[in-house]
């Protein structure tokens, strides 16, 4: 007997119980922005407590830029066999596993007494994140068609700069109350928490939604995963992975030297004190927020306008990485604080417009059995940009004693090369 086709029509479903039915995606969704939230604020610990830290074990900027890089080198190699586990056992299984091993080892850093132990400490934390983004994505490739999926993943994006714009003086509070150890274990402890929700909250969704989300789309993708298996492997035989790694690697390196030297920079360079700073550092990362919405507002609106799925996304992504540097660049040149915030803020919004995008694209480049695969490529060569920030900028200040110049000019030179990189030479190679 032929097999039926599944499709809304098919399944003669009216409106009202179509949107009954797949209304739990939002509420994933939003489970997906506090997982992002407690992920970031896990991530944001050591940056806070920088000097804190390097005043309590004796480093130089080298070697605390060596520690904050300890996270971003491991997570960046992982997120190549986490995308192909997420693909192969589903978001359910590998997000749950993700959330109780990096909030555990949050709470083991607390511990640490040794430079080694730290660093071993994040090593861990960065291979337990590396799913996190990966299992998002294919959520939203599961629960959302092509034409909707650019709002729910920026608004999941939205979930790292929440935790950014809070974290500075969130975790200052408890680092000034509890110090940085007691800060730790309540952040890994609120991990654990998410975990135990995500357990019992999260549904792959049933034949009939499934239908009523995707329609023909569907028909398609089951074809694409009876096929082929899930494969990452295969990806690096195509040349948008390799211009993809270089545009997330530009990109990210900037982002990530916010994330971990901007508080730091307030306070040396600047003069803040540490609960200025807690406030101060908050403006950037506010307009962050702002910045991933805006970036898959702009696409869908490309795309309701005609616009092909790649090119809706590359709008953003290219346009963003152009005003990020043409913002961050002049900040090494700038005297006056205000106007330097306002610059790094200006910078921040536009380095993250691209965001929620990059990963749509990896959703409409690749087949639906490679999505979160390519996806988390992707995320590697980002974090491989990541992993280098604060090192280079370590060095950098060693070098130049606490000078940020060349810091914001190499920031600007990369997000400049990550915006070309994706606008000449990522392409839809599929037809």
């Amino acid at each position: 007997m032929a097999q039926q086709s599944l499709t809304p029509d098919s399944l003669d479903l009216g409106d009202t119980a179509r949107r009954t039915s797949i209304r739990i995606r939002w509420v994933l969704v939003a489970l997906l922005v506090i997982g992002g939230v407690v992920n970031y604020l896990d991530r944001a610990t050591l940056s806070v407590a920088n000097t804190t830290i390097v005043g309590e074990f004796g480093l130089n900027a080298t070697e605390m830029g060596v520690l904050l890089a300890a996270f971003s080198w491991p997570y960046a190699i992982a997120n190549l066999p986490a995308g192909y586990l997420v693909d192969r056992f589903g978001p359910k299984r590998m997000y749950a596993w993700a959330a109780g091993l990096w909030s555990l080892m949050t709470m083991v850093t607390a511990a640490a007494h040794s430079f080694g132990v730290l660093y071993a400490a994040r090593v861990a934390l960065g291979v337990a994140e590396s799913p996190f983004f990966t299992a998002s994505l294919k959520v939203n490739e599961r629960w959302f068609n092509k034409d909707e999926r650019a709002l729910p993943i920026s608004i999941v994006n939205t979930g790292s700069q929440i935790a950014n714009a809070i974290a500075p003086p969130i975790l200052t509070g408890l680092l000034l109350t509890v110090g940085w150890r007691g800060m730790f274990v309540a952040v890994g402890a609120l991990g654990i928490l998410v975990m135990l929700v995500w357990l019992r909250v999260y549904r792959d969704p049933t034949l009939r939604e499934q239908a009523i989300i995707r329609g023909e789309e569907l028909a398609e993708a089951r074809a694409n995963e009876q096929a082929k298996p899930a494969s990452w492997g295969a990806l690096f035989r195509q040349r948008n992975t390799y211009f993809m790694i270089l545009g997330a690697f530009g990109i990210f390196y900037t982002v990530w030297v916010y994330l971990t030297w901007l508080p730091s920079y307030l306070q040396t360079s600047r003069g803040l004190s540490l609960s200025e700073t807690g406030w101060l550092s908050s403006l950037p990362y506010l307009c962050g927020i702002l910045g991933v919405l805006f970036g898959g507002w702009l696409s869908g609106r490309l795309i309701r306008r005609g616009h092909s799925a790649v090119v809706s996304r590359k709008v953003p992504i290219v346009g963003g990485a152009v005003l990020a540097a043409a913002a961050v660049l002049p900040v090494a040149y700038v005297h006056s604080t205000p106007v330097a915030l306002t610059l790094l803020s200006l910078g921040y919004f536009a380095a993250q417009v691209p965001m929620g995008c990059l990963w749509t694209l990896a959703s409409d480049i690749a087949e639906s059995h490679q999505v979160a695969s390519l996806g988390a490529i992707q995320n590697f060569g980002g974090f491989l940009g990541a992993a280098m920030a604060p090192i280079v900028t370590g060095a950098i200040l060693d070098a130049t004693g606490n000078n940020y110049t060349y810091v914001f000019l190499v920031g600007g030179a990369l997000l400049l090369l990550g915006g070309m990189s994706y606008l000449f030479f990522v392409k839809d190679r599929r037809a």
